[in-house]
């Protein structure tokens, strides 16, 4: 199978940083020190295993004194992803984990949503946005989602504020056709989910997102996004903690079993509702 035209780009940027860094005569461990990351981070940005944020680019540059081509490298691969900038990174690595763990306290999490819902969602922040726009962010959120169903797809484990359950994204149909959907995962056993409920009170992570992703040759990562702006988490201690955070969010959660039939009831009470308007 031929390589994604991205991937090969990737691969071209790392290449030319190990090129780059061997002409510099520093090693990995050396380069890594200078620019605040491990020397693994290097070798796995040589073999475009992770993908450098730009800023960590920006410090390669002026270590290397290479005139800003790795920060213009990095920088225009990310633009041309499909995903916000400050999502690219995350989605990247998205589709290389081997474990999933995310929260969400407000929206289906984007592995997990219908084209419908996630039309809906889309167009929520994006009302004066061509229709062109609109499908092509709603094609790519679609696309990501294809490795729960994958064959071999990672585990996954989501956590759902019952928010999550209550608001009427799109309509009450577009919310229980979503709402199955969740369920169907869950029943199937290609993903595992919980639900925070209100009687939980207040919560750790309180109105923030966060996703966990290990990997089977690379350190674990974080995540966690705002308005318009995310934070990919790469140093342990950091992560470490985030990890605590999520066991914290497990333990306030229903059981798998009765969050299903949380889930479920909420999808029958929007069907209720669509079938009295």
């Amino acid at each position: 199978m031929a390589k994604a035209p991205r991937q090969a780009a990737w691969e071209f940027f790392g290449a030319e940083l190990k090129r780059r860094r061997e002409v510099a005569e520093l090693t990995q461990e050396e380069l890594g020190a200078r620019v605040f990351v491990s020397g693994g981070y290097i070798g796995q940005f040589e073999q475009a295993i992770r993908k450098p944020q730009s800023d960590v680019a920006q410090r390669i540059d002026e270590i290397l004194q290479t005139d800003g081509i790795f920060e213009r490298m990095c920088r225009k691969l990310v633009n041309d992803s499909r995903y916000a900038e400050y999502f690219a990174a995350a989605a990247e690595l998205e589709a290389l984990a081997m474990h999933i763990c995310e929260f969400e306290p407000s929206v289906v999490p984007g592995l997990l949503q219908t084209g419908e819902y996630a039309t809906a969602v889309t167009l929520a922040s994006n009302s004066l946005a061509p229709a062109d726009f609109i499908e092509a962010t709603v094609k790519a959120r679609l696309d990501r989602a294809q490795i729960i169903e994958a064959a071999e797809r990672p585990t996954y484990w989501g956590i759902l504020h019952e928010t999550v359950l209550r608001v009427p994204v799109g309509g009450p149909i577009t919310m229980a056709r979503q709402l199955d959907h969740v369920a169907a995962l869950s029943r199937d056993r290609k993903a595992l989910i919980q639900v925070l409920p209100y009687s939980a009170g207040a919560y750790a992570q309180m109105g923030k997102t966060l996703k966990l992703m290990e990997f089977d040759d690379a350190p674990p990562t974080a995540y966690t996004e705002a308005v318009y702006s995310g934070n990919l988490l790469d140093d342990p201690a950091l992560v470490k903690r985030a990890q605590a955070t999520y066991d914290l969010l497990r333990a306030a959660a229903l059981s798998p079993e009765a969050s299903l039939t949380l889930i479920e009831s909420a999808a029958e009470d929007f069907r209720r509702c669509a079938s009295t308007t």
